[in-house]
C-alpha cells in the first residue's frame, strides 16, 4: 500500500513503503527494456562485424556516459513529478565555467598544474550545485512548475556559456585535463565510464535503500502525504534538484576531459537524452516511479541505438528519429501494461 493512503510511522516502513509497485513489476519492466537492449546489440553485430570492435565499444561507452550522468539525476526528479530541461544546458555552463577559470590560471601563471586543475574542476561542479539550488528553490519554495523554471533555466545557462568566449570553444587547458580523459584502463575501460560506474551504484544505494529514496518517491506519490508523514518535503525537493545540478557538474568534468575543452555546445542535446532515457527505463512524467538501473538500461538502450546507427551508415538524421521512435513505444508499452494491471 502507498503512503498516500497510510503514512510512514518509522524509518523502515518509511523506506518499504517508498516503493509505490511491488519489486517483481520492477523487475519485470527492467527485464523487458533489458531484452530490448540485447535485442538491439543483437541486431547490430550481425548487420556490422564493427558493432563490436574495441573503437565502437569505446565511442559508445563515452556517449553512454555523457548522457547517463544526467540521466541519474534526472530519474530523481521525475520520481518527484518534476522534470529537468536545463540539466544539458548546466553542462555545458559549467564546463565553459571550469574552462574560462583554468584558461585564464594558466595565462597569469596561477599556480601549478594540480592547483589550476583542482580550482577548474572545482569551479565546474559549483556552477552544477548553484543551478541545481536555484532549479529546486524556484520549483519548491516559488511553487513555479518544473517545466518553466528549468526550461527559463535552461536559456539562461545556454547563453551565458556563450558569452565565456562569444560562443567558441576553450582550448587552452593544461595537457594533463586531456590525458586523465582519455586514459583507457586495459584498454577497454576509458577513466570517466570507471567513475560514472561507481556513480551508478552510489545513486542505486541512495534511491533504493535510503531514507532519500524513500522521501523521493514519497513526494512523487503525493506531496500531502508526505506532509502528513513529517517530510519535509520543500527542502528535499531542493536537494534532488541539487543533486542532479552536482551529476551534471561532475559529467560537464567528464566531458571536458575526454576532449580536452570546453565548448558551450556541450550537453544542447543531452537533457533530451537524459530524458528520453529515464522514460525508456519505466519512470513514470507522473511521479512516484522509476529506478536507476531502469535508467542505466534505458541510456544505454540510446547509446547503442545512436552509435549502432553510425556504424551501419545510416544519415546521421535518422538518429533522432529512432530515439523518438523508441521513446514514445516505450511509453506506449508502459501505458498499456498499467491498463492491463488497472482491470485485473
Amino acid at each position: 500500500m502507498s503512503s498516500s493512503t497510510t503514512p510512514p510511522t518509522t524509518d523502515s516502513s518509511l523506506v518499504r513503503s517508498g516503493w509505490f509497485e511491488t519489486r517483481k513489476a520492477a523487475l519485470l519492466r527492467d527485464g523487458w527494456i533489458f531484452v530490448v537492449l540485447i535485442g538491439l546489440v543483437v541486431f547490430f553485430s550481425l548487420t556490422s562485424s564493427n558493432f563490436l570492435s574495441q573503437a565502437n565499444w569505446l565511442n559508445t561507452s563515452s556517449t553512454a556516459t555523457e548522457v547517463m550522468l544526467l540521466a541519474l539525476g534526472e530519474t530523481f526528479v521525475i520520481i518527484t513529478a518534476g522534470i529537468d530541461l536545463s540539466v544539458g544546458a548546466v553542462l555545458g555552463l559549467a564546463g565553459m565555467t571550469g574552462g574560462w577559470v583554468m584558461s585564464h590560471m594558466l595565462q597569469n601563471n596561477t599556480g601549478s598544474t594540480a592547483v589550476v586543475v583542482g580550482i577548474g574542476f572545482a569551479a565546474t561542479i559549483a556552477v552544477g550545485v548553484i543551478g541545481g539550488l536555484i532549479n529546486g528553490w524556484l520549483v519548491a519554495y516559488a511553487r513555479i512548475p518544473s517545466f518553466v523554471v528549468t526550461l527559463g533555466t535552461l536559456g539562461i545557462a545556454s547563453g551565458l556559456a556563450n558569452l565565456y568566449s562569444n560562443g567558441q570553444e576553450i582550448s587552452q587547458l593544461p595537457a594533463w585535463v586531456g590525458t586523465f580523459g582519455n586514459t583507457n584502463i586495459g584498454g577497454w575501460v576509458p577513466v570517466p565510464v570507471l567513475i560514472t560506474a561507481i556513480l551508478c551504484v552510489i545513486t542505486v544505494i541512495m534511491l533504493a535503500k535510503t531514507r532519500f529514496g524513500a522521501f523521493t518517491y514519497t513526494i512523487g506519490d503525493s506531496e500531502d502525504a508526505a506532509a502528513r508523514a513529517g517530510i519535509p518535503f520543500k527542502r528535499h525537493l531542493v536537494k534532488v534538484y541539487a543533486l542532479a545540478g552536482i551529476l551534471a557538474g561532475i559529467d560537464a568534468v567528464l566531458v571536458m576531459t575526454r576532449v580536452a575543452a570546453a565548448s558551450p555546445a556541450s550537453g544542447a542535446t543531452d537533457n533530451l537524452n537524459a530524458i528520453a532515457a529515464v522514460v525508456i527505463g519505466g519512470a513514470s512524467l507522473f511521479g512516484g516511479r522509476g529506478t536507476i538501473l531502469g535508467s542505466i538500461i534505458g541510456t544505454l538502450i540510446i547509446s547503442v541505438l545512436l552509435t549502432g546507427l553510425i556504424v551501419i551508415n545510416v544519415a546521421p538524421f535518422w538518429q533522432e528519429v529512432a530515439v523518438g521512435v523508441v521513446l514514445i513505444l516505450a511509453v506506449f508499452i508502459d501505458q498499456y501494461s498499467e491498463r492491463l494491471r488497472s482491470r485485473q
